[in-house]
């Protein structure tokens, strides 16, 4: 089902019915909601899930600047009810601003390797991809959404991710995108909040030596710190790297169901 009426577009999966709460699946960037989430419909059986596409993703409209602090903005208008908070990578910016804009619309909080390198700038690691990460995006102001595309991905002579306009759609945003990485997150405003936080990370392992060089070792230290900062359980999934949720689904699946039950039964025993 898609919700009308919206600035953006969102696919609603609502097995159960009518429901008193909701879980808000945010994704990062050159992908949109359907192609991130795509292994969390089983969950659909247990929660009623909004799998929001950010502004200049999917099937939203066009943008002439993603903002996480817009797509924050967006996020806080869907929380019409209390609400679980998933958000991966530069979702998972998202999703820290949009509970300090409705604390009190927060069932649980989780985050997939959240993007937020500001808040461990500090770590060496992370100032190094930091600087990486600015050269990058100084670089890539001259190349094509294709061009973008496939350098993002890693890939020279491999076709681009169907539906392709979606995924050329993606690059092309992301390459006007207000980077996430530099978001000065409250995190101060989010650690003394009574629902519970999980950030999940991937363990690198399986990657390869320079991905993991380049992206892993700096998303991984941030894990840590954003967990610590927050307030969070911090858990590293086996065998995965940035998108665990898609590379070890049914564990991260139970995860999440058992961190909403927690937060079932926190809210309960309040």
């Amino acid at each position: 089902m898609i919700m009308a009426m919206l600035p953006i577009n969102v696919t609603v999966w609502d097995d159960l019915g009518p429901s008193n709460d909701q879980v808000i699946l945010i994704h990062g960037t050159m992908t949109w909601g359907l192609a991130s989430f795509a292994h969390q419909l089983p969950l659909a059986k247990h929660r009623r899930m909004l799998v929001v596409d950010r502004r200049g993703f999917g099937g939203s409209p066009d943008t002439e600047q993603s903002d996480y602090d817009v797509d924050a903005d967006d996020i806080a208008a869907l929380m019409d009810r209390p609400s679980h908070l998933v958000g991966h990578s530069y979702g998972g910016v998202v999703a820290m601003l949009a509970a300090v804009r409705r604390t009190e619309r927060v069932s649980s909080l989780a985050l997939i390797e959240p993007a937020a390198l500001a808040v461990a700038a500090e770590h060496p690691v992370v100032a190094a991809a930091l600087d990486v990460n600015r050269r990058w995006v100084a670089a890539s102001r001259s190349m094509s959404a294709e061009e973008y595309l496939r350098a993002s991905l890693g890939v020279d002579n491999e076709p681009v991710p169907r539906p392709t306009e979606f995924a050329l759609r993606a690059a092309h945003t992301a390459m006007r995108e207000r980077p996430c990485w530099e978001a000065e997150v409250p995190v101060d405003a989010i650690r003394p909040t009574n629902y519970p936080k999980l950030v999940l990370a991937g363990t690198w392992d399986t990657a390869p030596a320079e991905y993991r060089a380049m992206t892993g070792d700096a998303l991984v230290a941030t894990a840590m710190v954003v967990a610590e900062r927050i307030g969070a359980r911090l858990h590293q999934v086996a065998e995965s790297d940035h998108s665990p949720h898609q590379q070890r689904p049914d564990e991260v699946n139970q995860l999440l169901l058992d961190f909403w039950k927690q937060a079932d039964n926190a809210e309960a025993s309040s």
